[in-house]
């Protein structure tokens, strides 16, 4: 597991070990970051209910309690957090792969 992380990051040749240091502290970091988000996201997408209703469709739609408060339902909370998830993992993912970028760190390669 550890070899398959350090192929993820940059093979950089440091002159300073405190900034080696901190650079795979923040890409490790980071990496445990966008697992969570990940797998939190899974989670809240298979919690939520399918869109079809079925051969209720077909008989047309009524108004219900239910439907008039829709934006305060369970459903709508989920959906609001999978889209913040899917944020935050997508920030985290830009961040990461632009501290990939050896010009960052000082060091040409």
């Amino acid at each position: 597991m550890n070899t398959t992380v350090l192929n993820l990051l940059v093979p950089a040749t440091f002159y300073r070990p405190e900034l080696e240091t901190v650079y795979y502290a923040i890409n490790y970091t980071l990496i445990a970051l966008m697992a969570i988000a990940a797998l939190a996201a899974i989670i809240l997408v298979m919690l939520q209910p399918g869109n079809s209703q079925g051969i209720d469709a077909l008989g047309g739609t009524s108004e219900t309690f239910y439907g008039k408060n829709k934006g305060r339902s369970i459903e709508s909370k989920l959906k609001m957090w999978t889209i913040i998830c899917l944020a935050v993992l997508a920030v985290l993912a830009i961040i990461f792969f632009i501290l990939q970028i050896p010009q960052i760190w000082g060091e040409v390669l």
